[in-house]
C-alpha cells in the first residue's frame, strides 16, 4: 500500500536561511505515516486495541532540495520490510515539479501496551508489506 500526502509549506517552517527548516521534515514524514496508517484502518486506537503501539527507532533522511514558503509538497509513504518486531517505511517528499526534495527510510518497532517491549508485528500491519524470498 502506497500513500500521498499533499501539504503546503507555512510561515512558521521557514528557518533564518529562508527554507523548510530540517527538523520540520520529519514533521511533515511523520503527517505522512499517519495517513498511511489511516488509510490501513491501523489508527492509533486500532493498534491500542490489538495491544501494540509502534515507536519510530530510526530514521535515514536525506535532504535533496530546499523547500520555500508557499510551496506545495507530496509526501508518498510505502512499506519497504517487515522483520520479526520491526519494520522499515521509506518515504519521499516531492515538490509540485516532481522533484524529490528529501527521502528517508524510517524504522519502527512494534511495542507491547503493557509490557512496554517489544513484541512481534501484528498480521494487521504484517499484510501491507512485501513477503520475503
Amino acid at each position: 500500500m502506497k500513500t500521498s500526502l499533499d501539504i503546503i509549506v507555512r510561515p512558521t517552517e521557514i528557518d533564518v536561511n529562508g527554507h523548510v527548516n530540517n527538523a520540520k521534515y520529519l514533521e511533515y514524514l511523520e503527517w505522512g505515516r499517519e495517513e498511511w496508517y489511516e488509510a490501513g484502518d491501523l489508527p492509533y486506537d486500532v493498534l491500542k486495541r490489538l495491544g501494540v503501539q509502534t515507536v519510530t527507532v530510526n530514521i535515514n533522511i536525506n535532504y535533496r532540495k530546499e523547500c520555500g514558503q508557499g510551496e506545495r509538497l507530496t509526501i508518498v509513504t510505502e512499506p519497504h520490510a517487515v522483520g520479526r518486531t520491526s519494520y522499515v517505511l521509506n518515504q519521499r517528499i516531492f515538490n509540485e515539479q516532481g522533484e524529490l526534495c528529501a527521502d528517508a527510510a524510517v524504522t519502527s518497532v512494534a511495542m507491547d501496551v503493557d509490557t512496554r517491549k517489544s513484541r512481534l508485528v501484528p498480521e494487521e500491519l504484517r499484510k501491507f508489506f512485501p513477503k520475503s524470498v
